[in-house]
């Protein structure tokens, strides 16, 4: 009987431990957070404690701090997920030819994802640097004022922006790349019969196929984008005057400068459900469009 119940249910069997560990890992972190957003803690053993209810919410959503916050937040993910995809689907169509070097412009390409996030945001803090930095240089040269490029309220988005896509654009393209790899020659062979141009060619057979893959392209990317921490810590520490102070350096501060873990609890689960709907909302437009092809 035992030997019959195993056959009809080997899928379960088999995958069963590896259910109940992502549960494990995933729901008792996630419980944990909502415990503790529901106190007031400062993690010190002479103070223990002190349940709060919803107060550590109604105290962050009456707060401008963090909606500014959320703004710059959503404003850096935006922006540079819409550049970084742009950028990266035109370079893969350029690279994805056959030409001299080929090989050598794609192992360039994924040197910037090589290095550890930390270092290429000490690099970039040189970059900026606002008396000697490559940046300021070469618009002295151009015959251009220097500019605080981390120190200005209105640059240091633009700035953290800039040094994401110049990151990051490489992994697309690269996605895009084998996606293109996949794509069948026989719509492109009737397209040129009919005298269809290149440009053509890649508005109304390019696109449409490759959009799965690009979509995939953005939610991995989108993913990593709303927790980006590393490089915005190295750079500006969320300066100057919170300008650059996202969701992610906004919890750290709240829990490891202020030691309101309670409130960076409630931040949280606040940020958790906010990238939830985002990532639901890509999801259900790449199953539209899959379902479309």
């Amino acid at each position: 009987m035992v030997s019959a119940w195993m056959d009809r249910n080997l899928k379960w069997v088999f995958t069963l431990p590896a259910v109940l560990f992502i549960l494990l890992m995933v729901a008792f972190p996630i419980g944990y957070t909502v415990r503790i957003s529901l106190y007031e803690w400062s993690m010190s053993a002479a103070t223990p404690p002190k349940w709060v209810g919803l107060d550590n919410y109604i105290h962050l959503l009456n707060d401008p701090r963090f909606w500014g916050s959320v703004g710059r937040t959503f404003y850096h993910t935006s922006v540079s997920i819409v550049l970084e995809t742009v950028l990266g689907v035109l370079i893969a169509v350029l690279i994805s030819r056959k030409f001299a070097g080929q090989k050598l412009i794609k192992t360039f390409l994924m040197l910037p994802m090589v290095a550890t996030p930390v270092s290429i945001g000490l690099v970039w803090l040189l970059i900026y640097e606002p008396s000697i930095g490559l940046a300021n240089q070469l618009l002295k040269l151009a015959g251009f004022k220097p500019l605080a490029w981390l120190g200005s309220v209105d640059l240091v988005m633009p700035s953290l922006i800039l040094l994401d896509v110049w990151e990051w654009t490489p992994m697309i393209v690269l996605i895009v790349v084998a996606g293109l790899m996949t794509l069948p020659s026989d719509p492109y062979e009737s397209a040129s019969v009919d005298g269809a141009t290149s440009f053509q060619k890649f508005i109304h057979i390019t696109l449409p196929m490759l959009m799965p893959t690009i979509l995939t392209a953005v939610i991995l990317r989108l993913i990593d984008l709303l927790k980006t921490f590393d490089t915005i810590y190295a750079t500006t520490q969320g300066g100057p005057n919170y300008a650059s102070e996202t969701l992610n350096l906004m919890i750290f501060t709240e829990a490891f400068h202020y030691f309101k873990f309670g409130s960076a609890s409630a931040l949280l689960m606040l940020f958790f459900i906010l990238i939830m709907i985002v990532i639901c909302a890509f999801i259900a437009l790449r199953k539209r469009l899959g379902g479309m092809h």
